[in-house]
């Protein structure tokens, strides 16, 4: 462990008569942060074990259960536009609306057809002696005064505008569930790109720098723990945001209806 090696130097100092004891006591107090730190990290980790667990309804014991992969984020991002299309004709709510409106119309063409009267066609041949034989046709319909099936009919008509309406509805929350989920991951990929680029690399500089004059007399005990505390939030703010990535992305995955960003 990194700090534990610091307390070491500064043990080795103290003896040596080169700090004075509040500033070794200091660095300790220090360490004993970090362990506490640790430990919450290790109580969040077996919670959200637990949870993922529940959610899985999966019975394998705590201390057996790990997850795996990696703790990264992809740099690119393929166009909004492709996600859209892609929710468009993978979303299982948004297909059921539209088969919703296909029944509808087809519910409203069998009304129309049980309202209409099909005619009846006949054919007839005999013989009659001492008359000519003959050939008959006929052709018979009922004459309907009143549609008793008009109610049926405008009942479907009503339906196939309630279900069209119900799928641009579904459309425009399986898009905005899109856009909002882009929008989050794109802000988020901002804000991680300068960290990796930049960020982590200069606090880690910077804690060397400060840490080697500290040790050869050159800055003060206070330098040293800001360093420390500077690099520290540093790398807890690029592991939350990698958190805050990941967890955009699976709602991009969910809005979208498949997994498209692995």
């Amino acid at each position: 462990m990194y700090w534990d090696k610091e307390v070491g130097i500064s043990r080795e100092r103290f003896k040596a008569g080169d700090i004075a004891n509040i500033d070794l006591a200091r660095i300790l107090l220090q360490r004993a942060q970090y362990e506490s730190d640790y430990a919450t990290g290790e109580v969040n980790l077996r919670t959200a074990k637990i949870a993922l667990l529940m959610l899985l309804n999966d019975r394998t014991p705590v201390d057996k259960f790990d997850i795996t992969g990696p703790y990264d984020f992809n740099n690119t991002l393929l166009p909004l536009e492709q996600f859209r299309q892609t929710a468009m004709h993978t979303r299982p709510d948004l297909k059921a609306a539209v088969e919703t409106v296909v029944q509808s119309r087809t519910n409203n063409k069998l009304a129309i057809a049980n309202g209409t009267s099909d005619p009846t066609f006949g054919f007839d041949i005999g013989r009659d002696p001492p008359l000519p034989s003959y050939i008959g046709f006929s052709v018979s319909f009922d004459l309907r005064i009143f549609d008793k099936n008009q109610g049926e009919k405008l009942r479907t008509k009503l339906d196939i505008d309630r279900a069209d309406k119900a799928r641009i509805a579904a459309e425009a929350q399986v898009l905005s569930g899109v856009d909002t989920a882009y929008a989050t991951l794109v802000s988020t990929l901002d804000l991680l790109r300068p960290y990796k680029e930049h960020y982590l690399e200069e606090a880690g500089e910077v804690r060397e720098i400060v840490t080697f004059s500290y040790q050869n007399g050159g800055s003060s005990l206070l330098d040293f723990l800001d360093a420390q505390q500077a690099y520290r939030q540093t790398q807890m703010a690029y592991v939350n945001l990698i958190q805050s990535y990941l967890t955009a992305a699976g709602q991009l995955n969910l809005a979208v209806g498949r997994e498209v960003i692995q």
